[in-house]
């Protein structure tokens, strides 16, 4: 695999030079793709405002790099950073109003079958790994942990008015509500969380407070006593003060959420990989898009890790290279969350990409 990340980075050194040698021209990747059946934005090809939407969970990271890309005075666009939930963003990207969308799951088939239909292309690029972290208030002193078959017994449909109690889901925890926070539908985390906690996407209960806003989320389980909730990693780094973490126990014994138990791919089956994902189309003449989104990969190291959540290997972002100066457009997914994906095997399938 590394005689492969090599030979990428090789082909990557080649299209650098190739594309400052052509003076910032199209590459023929670029000038053989079939031109989108929406017109790109006036302000896109005049490089005055990108436009992102998307993930909940990305939007730190996608925020954060922004915030320092528009503090270099020569960088003119504006970035404009929303969050409407995974769904809720590929809704906007594959109708051509974003550039980039920002993804806590990888596309799904009929999100891509709505962008071809459009005219849209997307070029994947992972940014960084998160630990989907279950957590309760800080005067919850009764559960330390909880398992995988605990966590499904509560979120299930069929738990919905029947499991309201904490003393349902194990006997030993005591007799008192049980209130639930957990992500909307028009998010990528539900998509996942319910696959891999339930074992179908957006298998759900209902009767729980719901939202694309993280943030939202913490609030609600840091002022009830009586709460259990999930979110994204970076989010209880940022609020550890006000939270309290439960360890996954997936039959191999309690694991807390961290960097190395990420790394290690033992945080399983609530491990992911966040992406965002590039319009090609709006590309134009390598300009300011083209600017941001390699001030993107070149800082998403750094600024994934200041954020909280854990960052990739240094061949993974060179891939990104390699796959974004190349515009590959496409997926290394099958249309689908992979679950108990690890770190090494996301590369990997980069590097056959």
């Amino acid at each position: 695999m590394e005689k492969k990340v090599q030979k990428l980075a090789l082909v990557l050194g080649i299209l650098t030079l190739a594309s400052s040698c052509a003076g910032g021209s199209t590459s023929n990747t670029q000038s053989q793709q079939s031109p989108s059946a929406i017109e790109v934005s006036n302000s896109v090809k005049t490089g005055t405002k990108i436009k992102i939407d998307g993930s909940s969970t990305v939007y730190p990271i996608t925020q954060a790099i922004a915030k320092d890309f528009q503090a270099d005075s020569k960088n003119k666009a504006q970035v404009e950073v929303k969050f409407s939930g995974t769904t809720g963003g590929f809704e906007k990207f594959c109708a051509g109003e974003t550039e980039i969308s920002n993804a806590s799951r990888p596309i799904l088939l009929a999100e891509m079958a709505t962008c071809k239909q459009n005219g849209v292309g997307f070029i994947e690029l992972p940014v960084a790994f998160d630990a989907l972290t279950v957590v309760v208030h800080p005067q919850n002193n009764w559960a330390e942990d909880i398992t995988v078959a605990e966590l499904k017994k509560i979120w299930e449909p069929r738990a919905e008015e029947k499991i309201t109690r904490w003393n349902q889901v194990r006997t030993s925890w005591p007799d008192r509500p049980l209130t639930l926070y957990g992500a909307g539908k028009k998010s990528g985390t539900f998509d996942y969380f319910t696959e891999a906690i339930v074992g179908k996407p957006r298998a759900s209960r209902n009767d729980y407070t719901a939202s694309e806003d993280d943030g939202e989320l913490v609030d609600g389980v840091a002022k009830d006593p009586n709460a259990l909730g999930y979110f994204g990693y970076g989010y209880y780094e940022k609020n550890q003060d006000k939270l309290k973490v439960l360890s996954v126990d997936n039959g191999r014994g309690p694991i807390s959420p961290s960097r190395q138990t990420v790394e290690k791919a033992q945080y399983q089956p609530l491990s992911r990989p966040l992406l965002i994902y590039v319009n090609p189309q709006t590309l134009s003449n390598r300009g300011t898009l083209h600017k941001f989104v390699d001030f993107y990969i070149k800082n998403a190291p750094k600024t994934v890790s200041s954020v909280g959540y854990i960052p990739l290997p240094d061949e993974a972002y060179q891939l990104d290279y390699v796959h974004f100066y190349r515009d590959k457009v496409g997926t290394v997914f099958d249309g689908k969350a992979e679950i108990n994906l690890t770190i090494g095997e996301l590369l990997r399938k980069e590097a056959k990409f």
